[in-house]
């Protein structure tokens, strides 16, 4: 279909077309809008046929198509609204799931089946995995002579550590006696009984990671890695292998299950005796891979029969016999033969368990860039090897365009100092092919001066980070005002190192002015800029962005970031705006700064952020908005005349703008009405502590606040109500709010009641 704004124009006699134009074609001007109009009212009509099909109709078609079925809509699980922002239609699918209403006839049909439960896991509530479970079979029971069942109600076998290792998991086959408390019952919930069923739910989704070097961790011994490449211990996790028959259970290769050191073994028996013990099919070169680099950099595939599975924990325990690599699963951990150290590196090929796409990671995301973007591709099989060369590239174009997009196309480790210096009206973006976790590791490569990715711009300059993953040191943002060394000066230390190292993309001076804006999307700028073996931040105390005397506003996306420091001329010039949404932004304690300044005063800037998890004081000069966000640490405003905090959780003895549906307050509001209505009044010292208890009881818990575990920032199930479903739409607080947790678990629990027979009571059982 022809849908060219001048379609209508070009219908017109030629006669009336040379007329127009002598005239300064008012008439083409006029049919354009007119064409306009037709453009749009052709696309409705062409959508109205795609809307009669619920796999093709518009998100607001959804709950009209679910009404014609009997499809009945949760209100206790929040109101669906007009679907017309972008978070308004991320809930309304979460309320009214295309999915669900597309299976509501055939789930009717196969009501009462068990696999029937697993799909309305995934088709109510979209969760990545779930298994159902009936408890009866493991019941202790006495075998009928008749009909034997000598599988069922099993006394643990102490010699098969497998079945050891699965007790209390969802694939626990051992016996048990009977549980009286109710599989469904919301207070204390059991298990073991002849009605009861139990729906096990995965909520952190397998993330994997491509042909990345393994970091070798020298303090230990040459031979030693580990697969994550910062160095710290991380849980290998299953690649979900999808089930092949609708009445399938699924077991643990159908799961984002971690690895089990026993289950990764597969045992060679010949003539009745063991053998030798290798590494399974099942996820060796599925779910894991590691390679050896040669010399030219290719990389070739260990074989399977050559990985030998073992246990870790102790570096120093165990060394593999020559010829084979030892491999720990649990702590993702490698071990070569002392006297068979790789020569030309590691690499690996993983999956790790995360919650949401936040932070860098190998996972579908939007990418957008300026129309008249030229794009570099840098990566092993590119043109462009390194980022540096790729910027030179730009540098030297002849008629250089404006805006230059660097997409690094493999999820390796770039290991180079940058240092960007951006001319007037230029952009520069430095992304992630989809799907693709390239690091950027920052050395100490220069002992009298910073190494940190240095970027500085003239007026009307932008800059962009998306998809990336940067260790070791910081990203640092530059004004004009900002004091640095001289190149002279720079390069003085580093004479002996190569070309190839130049820090500088330009040695010319950019043009008078700042940066206009900078954006960090589906970034992690590592909290303490690297980890220890258990996940603890290397340096706790330093800053992932620094801001030096620069105006530029920040803009800071579904990412992962550490401390931000600020160093601005106060007073002078309006203060810095920055706005965080969608993210996490760790100090890696609460007693830490992670907004401040240089001299631990406040930070000249007006910040806005939304749906963040924050681990660390705030110090800011002025709260522009803050909504549906945990504040795990003080928080100190200057300005508190301008802005507004709703649907936050403080904590106590934060100064901040008025305020509005925040806890602890609304806790202690209610304490205070309670007490207005009570008689005899009561003391002042039992007001203050039932207000102290209330305020330890909604204070957010989580399963995990260090950066590297599974479970990173993610509420735990003992968090009150309060928190996980404070947001002003009835969700989570802090970054993990548009998962809207709540709303799922309330979809589920209702489908659950609808299709199960009236007999059964179906308990829903996190694992992750």
């Amino acid at each position: 279909m022809n849908r060219s704004s001048d379609r209508l124009y070009k219908l017109l006699p030629a006669v009336y077309r040379l007329r127009d134009a002598e005239r300064g074609e008012p008439l083409r001007a006029l049919l354009e809008v007119i064409a306009e109009q037709v453009n749009l009212v052709e696309a409705d009509i062409a959508q109205m046929y795609d809307n009669w099909f619920i796999e093709t109709c518009d998100e607001w078609v959804v709950p009209y198509i679910a009404d014609l079925l009997g499809y009945k809509i949760l209100h206790n699980s929040g109101e669906p609204t007009d679907l017309i922002t972008p978070g308004a239609q991320v809930r309304g699918r979460i309320l009214i799931p295309r999915r669900d209403v597309a299976n509501v006839i055939r789930s009717r049909r196969r009501k009462g089946g068990l696999a029937l439960l697993e799909l309305l896991a995934r088709d109510a509530a979209n969760y990545p995995a779930a298994r159902a479970v009936e408890f009866y079979k493991s019941l202790a029971r006495t075998q009928a002579v008749n009909f034997p069942r000598p599988t069922r109600g099993r006394t643990v076998n102490l010699r098969d550590g497998g079945e050891l290792d699965l007790i209390n998991s969802p694939f626990d086959k051992s016996a048990r006696t009977v549980d009286l408390r109710r599989a469904s019952s919301h207070r204390s919930q059991g298990r073991y009984n002849i009605p009861g069923v139990g729906i096990f739910v995965w909520r952190l989704k397998s993330y994997s990671v491509t042909e990345t070097p393994a970091y070798c961790l020298e303090e230990e011994a040459p031979e030693c890695y580990t697969f994550s490449v910062l160095g710290n211990d991380t849980t290998l996790h299953n690649k979900p292998e999808p089930e092949t028959e609708p009445t399938h259970i699924a077991d643990e290769l159908n799961l984002p299950t971690p690895i089990r050191r026993r289950a990764f073994e597969k045992r060679i028996f010949e003539n009745g005796k063991l053998e030798r013990i290798e590494a399974s099919e099942n996820y060796y070169d599925r779910s894991l891979s590691i390679f050896q680099l040669d010399r030219k950099g290719e990389l070739t595939r260990i074989p399977r029969d050559k990985i030998i599975p073992a246990n870790l924990s102790d570096w120093r325990k165990y060394r593999p016999k020559r010829n084979f690599v030892a491999v720990d699963p649990k702590l993702g951990r490698i071990v070569f033969p002392s006297n068979q150290k790789p020569r030309y590196g590691v690499a690996v090929s993983y999956h790790y368990a995360f919650g949401a796409d936040i932070g860098g990671g190998e996972y579908n995301r939007p990418i957008s860039q300026p129309k008249d973007a030229a794009i570099y591709r840098v990566g092993k099989v590119e043109i462009y090897k390194t980022i540096n060369s790729a910027l030179t590239a730009w540098e030297k174009e002849e008629t250089k365009p404006r805006s230059a997009v660097i997409e690094i196309r493999d999820s390796g480790v770039y290991t180079e100092p940058l240092k960007i210096e951006l001319k007037a009206d230029e952009s520069l973006q430095i992304r992630a092919a989809n799907s693709r976790r390239p690091v950027i590791r920052l050395l100490d490569y220069l002992s009298n001066l910073p190494d940190a990715l240095s970027v500085k711009g003239a007026a009307g300059s932008r800059f962009m980070l998306d998809g990336l993953l940067i260790a070791g040191r910081s990203v640092q943002i530059n004004g004009p005002d900002f004091r640095h060394t001289s190149d002279s000066e720079s390069h003085s230390e580093s004479d002996s190192e190569s070309d190839s190292k130049n820090i500088h993309i330009s040695h010319e001076t950019p043009d008078t002015g700042d940066l206009c804006e900078v954006t960090i999307r589906h970034c992690t700028l590592v909290p303490g800029w690297s980890l220890h073996c258990d996940c603890e931040p290397q340096r706790p105390n330093e800053p992932s962005l620094e801001l030096e005397y620069t105006g530029a506003k920040i803009n800071i996306e579904h990412s992962i970031i550490g401390t931000i420091l600020v160093e601005a001329h106060e007073r002078a010039d309006e203060p810095q705006v920055i706005r965080i949404s969608d993210s996490i932004l760790d100090a890696t304690s609460e007693d830490r700064v992670a907004l401040g300044a240089y001299n631990e005063g406040l930070a000249y800037v007006r910040l806005t952020i939304a749906r963040t998890t924050v681990i660390g004081k705030i110090k800011t000069h002025a709260i522009a908005l803050a909504e549906n966000s945990i504040f795990k640490g003080v928080v100190t405003v200057g300005r508190r005349q301008q802005g507004c905090v709703r649907f936050c959780h403080l904590t106590p003895g934060s100064r901040t703008p008025r305020r509005y549906e925040c806890q602890p307050d609304l806790v202690e509001q209610a304490i205070e009405t309670a007490r207005k209505m009570k008689s005899p009044a009561p003391t002042l010292i039992e007001i203050k502590a039932a207000k102290a208890s209330e305020q330890i009881r909604v204070e957010p818990q989580f399963n995990s606040l260090r950066y590297g575990s599974p479970t990173y920032c993610r509420l735990a199930q003992t968090c009150a109500d309060e928190i996980t479903r404070g947001a002003d739409d009835e969700s989570e607080m802090g970054a993990f709010h548009d998962l809207y947790q709540p709303q799922r678990a309330m979809n589920l629990r209702a489908r659950l009641d609808e299709y199960t027979p009236a007999d059964a009571e179906v308990g829903i059982i996190y694992t992750s």
